[in-house]
């Protein structure tokens, strides 16, 4: 069972501290698998909501399939996200606590199924951030303490 990994959020582990994650299907058109196994795609600012009891991803940029020419889809379009019902349920409670959003983190192919990785995330303060940043300095100096030591 092996994932390849089409685009991440890089940016998602920075901004939020991330409390549980899920897997999500999505509701995708010909040409956009395509392009999305070309690699071709981006979750820069990108969202997911809970609308009606259905989940809807916002902002993913798709770029356009080259060869596709009979269909002109916007490459931003709002994607449907496929999850069982019990697990949108459960998602309409934590995101309507303060503070919690649902986030992408990465868009992967699974057996030749695209997936979307949602983590259920708070916003990070900018102090915090800066505190996360001190933290991983620190850790890479110890590390390499360590390592001057056995040799």
């Amino acid at each position: 069972m092996e994932k390849k990994i089409v685009c991440q959020n890089r940016k998602a582990r920075h901004d939020y501290s991330i409390d549980e994650i899920y897997e999500a299907g999505i509701v995708l058109a010909g040409s956009e698998v395509k392009s999305l196994k070309e690699g071709r795609a981006s979750l820069r600012d990108s969202y997911a909501r809970v609308k009606k009891e259905e989940l809807f991803l916002h902002n993913m940029h798709i770029t356009p399939y080259s060869f596709a020419h009979h269909v002109n889809l916007d490459p931003t379009r709002t994607r449907k996200l496929l999850m069982h019902k019990k697990e949108i349920k459960r998602l309409i409670g934590k995101t309507e606590e303060k503070g919690y959003s649902l986030i992408p983190l990465s868009v992967y192919l699974l057996r030749g199924i695209i997936k979307v990785e949602m983590a259920l995330a708070k916003g990070k303060r900018k102090y915090d951030k800066r505190h996360a940043l001190k933290e991983r300095e620190m850790k890479r100096e110890l590390d390499e303490l360590k390592k001057r030591d056995r040799s």
